[in-house]
């Protein structure tokens, strides 16, 4: 047999025909590779005693392809990509303030918030739980979170007052 560059020289047409041949206009470049690796496959399986070498290579080149095509198709089919306004709603991890957590806490220490107060304050401004979400995880009653919220707001309201005022 010879040898692969030689192979490639003579072949390389016959490659792009059978991608006309099945209208191949999308990645042209990837299944011109399929196309090579078909072309290296079929130099090495080729047996001489069953007919020529170039419809051997035309037929195993063009299997390749139909089943690259398949597989593409089959791909497209299951993944369909997200429409404009989808975009829209999927949250920038880079929006989030890396120190959030820290900036808050500072902020519940200046305003003197009680260990709850604070838990309030990072449940609801962190994860964004709900007063009933911040029961259950805590174990405790609605009134019990309801009474955090209210003493928590009042104490920022105050804080933030005076920071107004020395200013």
């Amino acid at each position: 047999m010879e040898s692969f560059e030689q192979l490639f020289k003579q072949y390389t047409p016959m490659i792009h025909s059978i991608m006309r041949s099945l209208n191949i206009y999308k990645n042209k470049e990837e299944f011109f590779q399929v196309g090579l690796v078909g072309l290296w496959e079929a130099s090495k399986r080729f047996d001489a005693d069953k007919g020529s070498f170039t419809s051997y290579a035309y037929t195993y080149i063009r299997g390749l392809f139909l089943t690259e095509m398949r597989k593409s198709n089959k791909q497209s089919d299951h993944n369909i990509p997200a429409k404009e306004e989808f975009w829209e709603y999927i949250e920038d991890e880079c929006s989030i303030c890396p120190l959030e957590k820290e900036f808050l806490l500072c902020y519940c220490t200046i305003s003197r918030l009680t260990e709850n107060q604070t838990k309030w304050v990072l449940y609801h401004c962190l994860s964004g739980l709900s007063i009933m979400e911040i029961s259950e995880r805590e174990k405790v009653s609605l009134s019990a979170v309801k009474s955090w919220r209210a003493g928590a707001k009042e104490k920022l309201r105050k804080a933030v007052e005076e920071c107004m005022f020395l200013q």
